[in-house]
């Protein structure tokens, strides 16, 4: 059994799905390995214009798996420090592929995302989850530190500075209901309802300009990082100076007004 699935449930979307419903799709590496390659395919598949990410079952992604992590690659020789380096190495991978990819991830949380489920979800670009649905930073749970695989930057972006800090300081659990009032997520969606909730998402979002979408990506998540709104102002001029001049998106919109019809935008 694939422990990750790829599926084309409507033209030019891609939906990832993690396989493993009896762990609750927890983050063993033999999971976590074969999502990052699953990433790094589709972000290069040009006939993909969004991704759409879940689990299978009743659970979006658990975390760690605390009885078996799986195996770790290529780590003959290495001491326990440096494996510990190269395991995290891994799992950090995940986070930063689902950030380059060029299409949007649109995030179907549709149960439990604990731990690195967590951060796994913060790193999508839109989240959606269903009434099930729940979110816990769990490191300090487990005598641990609740900052990993960029939950401490991602997390206050979300939902500021004060709420992030009371969520991983106590450990506790966001239920779906908060998550959307606190900005966590975009929308909750009856669990039946949720996946197609995120398709709809993602067909609206490919019938729009593929550059167009993949700057917009860019810049949003360039502005968490941006020095000043000035820096990045500039940014975005740029940005739209590029596809305004090198493109016909704009005249193609117009007429499609005009003349009482969909834009086809051919970039």
């Amino acid at each position: 059994m694939a422990f990750v699935e790829i599926e084309r449930p409507r033209p030019a979307v891609a939906l990832v799905r993690l396989n493993r419903p009896d762990r609750m799709n927890a983050m063993a590496f033999d999971v976590m390995i074969p999502l990052r390659r699953a990433l790094e395919e589709v972000s290069l598949d040009n006939t993909v214009r969004v991704v759409v990410l879940t689990g299978a079952g009743a659970g979006f992604c658990s975390g760690a798996d605390l009885e078996d992590p799986g195996t770790i690659p290529h780590i003959g020789g290495l001491t326990r420090p440096t494996i510990a380096l190269r395991s995290m190495e891994l799992l950090d991978d995940v986070i930063r592929q689902l950030r380059a990819m060029h299409q949007p991830v649109v995030a179907a949380v549709n149960g439990p995302a604990i731990g690195g489920g967590f951060c796994l979800a913060l790193a999508a670009d839109i989240r959606l989850a269903s009434d099930t649905a729940y979110f816990r930073a769990a490191g300090v749970n487990n005598g641990l530190t609740s900052s990993e695989l960029g939950v401490s930057y991602l997390l206050p972006r979300a939902v500021g500075s004060s709420r992030a800090f009371e969520i991983m300081l106590t450990g506790r659990d966001v239920g779906a209901e908060e998550a959307e009032r606190i900005g966590l997520v975009s929308r909750l969606v009856a669990g039946e309802n949720l996946l197609e909730a995120c398709l709809a998402v993602a067909e609206r979002i490919t019938g729009f300009s593929r550059v167009g979408i993949e700057l917009t990506k860019r810049l949003l998540w360039s502005s968490l990082d941006a020095s000043s709104l000035h820096a990045h102002m500039d940014h975005e001029g740029v940005a739209q100076l590029f596809v305004r001049l090198t493109t016909q998106n704009f005249e193609e919109a117009v007429r499609a007004r005009r003349e009482g019809r969909v834009p086809a935008f051919e970039d």
